[in-house]
């Protein structure tokens, strides 16, 4: 068996190992491996293969680790619909009772039905509360 084989088991065992780690650590050498097994398999003797492996890997490493990291980051999620009312001020419009089942809130001009988040809490008309979550078609809300 050639030593060219090796550096091909070398290499899909760090590509194996990358796609459990998802860290750009071992896909470096994943491609110093591969490199090393073209030379080796060129006639390139082990030495000149394994010199190959190292510089390749530490190219590879210091050079694109970075700029894939850095094209590993999303940014922040946009949130849409009744996610983006989260957290926004709200303004009641009649008064929220849990257990009279009444109450609605002004939200960014809109009207919706609202619930204190706090059962026993019932909030007059005209105060400020704070939309904590939205279930279904309902804000719950504290002041």
């Amino acid at each position: 068996m050639g030593s060219w084989v090796l550096w091909v088991i070398v290499a899909g065992a760090f590509t194996v190992g990358e796609m459990h780690t998802n860290g750009f650590y071992l896909a470096p050498f994943a491609v110093g491996a591969a490199i090393a097994a073209v030379l080796a398999l060129v006639g390139a003797g082990g030495l000149i293969s394994s010199i190959a492996f190292l510089a390749a890997a530490a190219a590879v490493l210091l050079l694109l680790r970075p700029i894939a990291m850095r094209h590993r980051r999303l940014p922040p999620a946009i949130r849409t619909g009744t996610a983006a009312l989260v957290g926004q001020d709200a303004l009641v419009v009649e008064r929220i009772a849990n257990h009279e089942a009444v109450g609605t809130v002004k939200i960014g001009g809109e009207v919706w039905t609202a619930r204190s988040f706090d059962d026993d809490r019932v909030i007059e008309a005209g105060e400020r509360v704070e939309v904590v979550e939205i279930r279904g078609a309902t804000a719950l809300v504290l002041p």
